[in-house]
């Protein structure tokens, strides 16, 4: 049920759940490929295991395409794809009529196109290796529905479509795609967003939360190791609610 040995690839690597996601499926025996528009040179360092940062901008096809490529001539396939970069901290809540035009494409772009580029520059190594596992990062956002934030929550919400649909089309490769949707973790992109309101944001989750203590990016990563490794083999499709049981799915 290992991952020691797997190529994996991580999107948005360089800080926050990325690089938690890079050093421990690095310390698991994984072969990590940490991309970012971002220096990713901290995920390399705590992934070890000879990993690689590569430069990363999701929304770019080519440089998605780029990605596969450098991970294939450095480690020759390709096993798993952590489609973990997103807009979040950086977009401007508010009433839904009042979110700018420019952040709502800008959402789009990168929180649901990005990971259909990444998504299409993997699938063939996949294919070629005889089937891989696909990880796409939702959120609380959608499973919840979270008011404030619509581009966001839209996003998020695409993301799951995503992963069902892509699941069904790729079965018969043995490549199995699934997803998480995490409440709000103890990330920097969580104070950004949250802003001067992140204290009592943070107690209104927790408030929510069977489990109340707020998330850690470490909480998560088992649930990564797990879909990503041969214990969860004939797992396909599914979002998996990470936040404390605030959605029962």
């Amino acid at each position: 049920m290992s991952i020691a040995g797997k190529v994996i690839l991580i999107t948005g690597a360089a800080r926050g759940l990325g690089l938690e996601y890079a050093r421990a499926l690095g310390e698991a025996g994984a072969h990590i490929v940490a991309g970012d528009v971002n220096d990713c040179a901290k995920a390399v360092a705590l992934a070890g295991n000879g990993a690689i940062g590569v430069c990363l901008d999701v929304a770019d096809v080519l440089s998605a395409d780029s990605m596969a490529e450098q991970a294939m001539a450095r480690f020759g396939r390709i096993d798993g794809l952590v489609n973990n970069a997103a807009l979040y901290g950086s977009l401007r809540g508010g009433r839904f009529n009042q979110i700018a035009e420019a952040d709502w494409d800008a959402a789009m772009t990168v929180n649901v196109k990005g990971i259909w580029n990444c998504c299409k520059a993997v699938v063939p190594a996949m294919r070629q290796s005889g089937g891989g596992s696909i990880v796409n990062i939702a959120s609380l956002a959608a499973t919840y529905g979270m008011p404030f934030a619509l581009h966001y929550t839209t996003s998020k919400a695409a993301v799951i479509g995503l992963t069902r649909g892509l699941a069904r089309e790729l079965g018969r490769d043995n490549i199995r795609v699934n997803a998480l949707a995490p409440s709000a973790v103890m990330t920097e992109g969580t104070v950004e967003f949250l802003g001067e309101k992140y204290e009592r944001g943070l107690d209104v989750i927790r408030s929510g939360q069977s489990i109340q203590r707020t998330l850690e990016p470490a909480d998560l990563a088992g649930t990564v190791m797990w879909l990503l490794g041969d214990g969860s083999r004939f797992v396909t499709g599914q979002t998996i609610a990470v936040d404390g049981g605030t959605v029962m799915l």
